[in-house]
Order: C-alpha cells, then sequence, then structure tokens
C-alpha cells in the first residue's frame, strides 16, 4: 500500500516539476475521505538547493537516510539534467529502494538520474521526446519509448514532459488505491483523470532537406500535391530516374519510403489544418489525400495515438472540437 512518498532533489531543481509531486502527494485532502501521505522532501546535496528560477531555493531538513522509509521515490526534473553527474549516495539510495520493494518515479528529466543509477537497464522508459536522443546515448540499455506519456516498468515508472508526470502520479494513485481515488484527487485538481494519446502528438518534425540533393524537387512537388495519389513510377518519372533507382535514392535521402513519407507530410498537414482551421474532417481528409474521415481517423490513430477530434480539442479546446 502506498502510504510513505519522499521526493529527492538535486541542486537546479525545477518548480514545476516539484509543485507536481507535492500536489499530488503532499496535500492533506483527508475532508474529502480521501488518503493523507506521509510526504517528504529529501535533499541530495545539502539543506539548501537552488532552482532553475532566478533567486528562488528550497531548503529541507531532510536527507538521503529518509529514503528508506518511502514507498515511492519520485526525481523531479532540474538544471542540466541531461549531462551532470549525479552523488554517488543518491545513486545507491535509489537502487536500494528498488531492492527493498520501493516504486520509483522520474518527472521529465528525472529521468536520467534513474538511468544513472542503472535502473532503466532493460527496462522499458518514458522521456521527453527533446531529449530522447540524449538519453539513447547515456543510457544504451534502456528501451526508450518517447511517444508515451508515462511508462509503468514496476518497479520504475517514468513519464515524460511536464504535465506527463501529473499522468503519471495519477496512474500511481490508480493502480495502488483505485479509480475513485485517483479521480476525485484529479477533480482537486481540475485536470483529467486520464488522457488519451501520446507524446507524438506534441512532436514538431520539421522536414530534414540538407541531404535531399537527388530528390529534393520532386519532395517539393510531393507538398504541394499532397491531395493527389500517385505512384512509385510517377514520382520515378518526374526524377528522371528508373524505378528502382529512385526507390533507394529517396531511401538513402529521406530515411524511408516514398509512401512512408507522403503518408507522414499528410498527418502534419492535417494536424495543421485541425489547430488552425474550423474546416470539417471531411473537408480535411479530402485536402490531405486521405480521402474519407474514416481513411483520417485511421491514420492519425496510428500515427500520434489519438483522433483528429480529440488532437482539435487539445489544442484549441472544447468549443472548436
Amino acid at each position: 500500500m502506498l502510504k510513505n512518498v519522499a521526493a529527492v532533489l538535486l541542486d537546479g531543481v525545477h518548480p514545476f516539476e516539484l509543485g507536481v509531486l507535492c500536489e499530488v502527494f503532499g496535500l492533506d485532502r483527508s475532508d474529502e475521505g480521501l488518503p493523507v501521505y506521509d510526504f517528504a522532501v529529501v535533499s541530495a546535496e545539502g539543506p539548501a538547493l537552488r532552482t532553475h528560477v532566478g533567486g528562488l531555493t528550497v531548503s529541507t531538513p531532510y536527507g538521503l537516510d529518509r529514503l528508506a522509509q518511502a514507498d515511492l521515490v519520485a526525481v523531479p526534473a532540474g538544471e542540466e539534467f541531461v549531462t551532470r553527474d549525479y552523488p554517488p549516495e543518491l545513486l545507491a539510495a535509489l537502487v536500494a529502494a528498488v531492492e527493498r520493494g520501493a516504486r520509483v518515479l522520474s518527472v521529465c528529466s528525472g529521468v536520467f538520474v534513474l538511468g544513472a543509477a542503472g535502473l532503466l537497464d532493460g527496462r522499458r522508459c518514458s522521456v521527453h521526446w527533446r531529449q530522447a536522443g540524449e538519453l539513447a546515448v547515456r543510457c544504451p540499455r534502456a528501451v526508450i519509448q518517447p511517444d508515451v506519456l508515462y511508462v509503468d516498468d514496476d518497479p520504475v515508472i517514468t513519464s515524460a514532459g511536464t504535465a506527463a508526470g501529473i499522468d503519471a502520479c495519477l496512474h500511481i494513485v490508480r493502480k495502488e488505491q483505485g479509480p475513485e481515488v485517483a479521480n476525485k484527487i484529479a477533480r482537486r485538481m481540475v485536470v483529467p483523470p486520464h488522457r488519451d494519446g501520446g507524446q507524438a502528438q506534441y512532436v514538431e518534425r520539421p522536414l530534414p532537406r540538407s541531404r535531399c540533393d537527388t530528390v529534393g524537387d520532386v519532395l517539393a512537388w510531393m507538398e504541394q500535391h499532397l491531395d493527389q495519389e500517385v505512384t512509385v513510377e510517377q514520382l520515378a518519372a518526374r526524377a528522371h530516374m528508373a524505378p528502382r533507382t529512385f526507390a533507394r535514392r529517396f531511401q538513402q535521402e529521406t530515411g524511408t519510403t516514398p509512401y512512408r513519407w507522403i503518408l507522414r507530410q499528410r498527418v502534419l498537414l492535417a494536424q495543421e489544418l485541425l489547430e488552425g482551421t474550423d474546416q470539417t474532417t471531411d473537408a480535411i481528409a479530402a485536402r490531405t489525400g486521405f480521402g474519407t474521415a474514416a481513411a483520417l481517423r485511421h491514420q492519425f490513430v496510428r500515427a500520434l495515438g489519438t483522433t483528429p477530434h480529440a488532437y482539435r480539442r487539445t489544442f484549441r479546446g472544447p468549443e472548436a472540437a
């Protein structure tokens, strides 16, 4: 049973990510019949810690020995967590927590601390999509899933960006104390108890052009004619190549096939239209070459893990959906 929670901080901690942990686990909501956690903020680097916000510091009387009591040890994000070194005693304490049966949770870049402790080796984990490459370099044995909001590979739970930390915390509450408790906490926080989709819907994917020496003109044409059905043979003719040669060069210069490339560009265009226009899904499906709203929905869910309707509601508000 989840009763004792410790948030362990390093110098440069991000206050918002710390606030997420304090909000979910640190407030007394017993007046609503909700569980009260024995919650402590723990310092891994002295009694006073700076935050990444100018002039704001955090002080606490608790040191790493407090982690020995925790059912859940949470590590919020911090400044330069991607590149910095961590106190060996903190890493040892995290490993000891897992070995005695506790869970560990990271919020955003806190995942790098868990990685440094070796807790991601052979485990699935989530990380902010902008930091997935760095985590892969620092933790080559981790099974990184950069397209999801959080990953529960018990006893290690990792979350992606800031708000995904809320999702992960509520997931832990739901898992330990049931959906009713998690839903009541979410209602007090005025957040959804569970969000659909994943990080993929927030990732910016600019089109790489630096290596597209041979097929660059064809790519530009394809971008302007996403509503048209085209074959490899037709594209090869525009590039004045044989189809097999064109397909090979396309793969070399873009890293994908013509079909997958145009499919991704159609999804990107659909995202832009859902965010910036009031066009119906039928009109967007026609404009992007999917043909029907059903086909658009199918490919949108496959690519982003959410529906066009939910995506528009997320980025423009309920009234736009």
